[in-house]
């Protein structure tokens, strides 16, 4: 069951442009920032306007750098150019596996150490909800490093609601076993290309019911619960949403 800390929550203020208009967000990628990624953020922008002009609505990405933040990157003035949107978040190792944090702030940061690969999960999910960010497990149908394996050895996990369903660098079987999870305890699940390369961007997506415009706006809509993940054809296409996620 959810962790009381992830139960949804109706959303505090109505955002702009939110009254029938929607937003497919890539939420989990990485460019040149991370050490193991061969794509800048313009490259990925510039892919995006090809997957646009092919019918792909993709509204924008989220940076989710690997053990860090770049707070000194603006990337207002690219995000304005192509008319895509940039946040910034970030991908966190810990004993558990890999976390996605949105909405990170300066006190989280000072909080906790990014650059720590061992960093006990549970204190991570603690310290996002304390700074108005949000931690969710990555991959998690993984082998080897995922949620799941986590959870088969008898880890419980009290503050996950929310995990990556849809992970587009994850293997035969992997998404399936994420799929699973949710289905089992009844997680929400978001979508997210792990792009490291620029034509990977977009492969999986989170829908949002409202258009989102910077990070506070994120961790309001995952807290509210409003999205499901899809995969890039079926944003094209229109097609039913992943069947483990709840329906609006």
């Amino acid at each position: 069951m959810w962790g009381a800390a992830w139960r949804p929550v109706e959303a505090t203020a109505r955002r702009k442009g939110g009254t029938g208009e929607r937003m497919y967000l890539d939420l989990h990628s990485h460019s040149v920032s991370s050490d193991d990624s061969r794509a800048t953020v313009e490259q990925y922008l510039k892919w995006i306007q090809v997957l646009r002009r092919r019918g792909y609505p993709v509204g924008g990405i989220v940076l989710t750098e690997h053990r860090k933040f770049d707070f000194d990157k603006n990337y207002a003035p690219l995000a304005e150019q192509y008319g895509v949107v940039v946040l910034k978040g970030s991908e966190l190792d810990t004993c558990s596996g890999h976390f996605l944090v949105y909405g990170v702030t300066v006190g989280l940061a000072r909080d906790i150490d990014f650059s720590n690969v061992r960093m006990d999960a549970q204190v991570l999910m603690q310290a996002a909800r304390r700074h108005g960010a949000v931690a969710v497990p990555a991959h998690p149908g993984r082998f080897g490093i995922g949620l799941v394996d986590y959870i088969d050895r008898g880890e419980l996990f009290p503050e996950v609601g929310i995990v990556e369903l849809l992970n587009g660098g994850s293997r035969q079987g992997e998404n399936e076993r994420a799929s699973a999870l949710c289905e089992k305890m009844g997680y929400l699940g978001i979508g997210g290309s792990d792009a490291h390369l620029t034509s990977h961007i977009g492969t999986c997506l989170t829908h949002f019911q409202s258009p989102i415009s910077n990070e506070g706006e994120l961790v309001e809509a995952l807290l509210a619960g409003r999205f499901r993940p899809v995969w890039l054809e079926d944003a094209r296409n229109g097609a039913a949403p992943v069947k483990e996620t709840p329906r609006w």
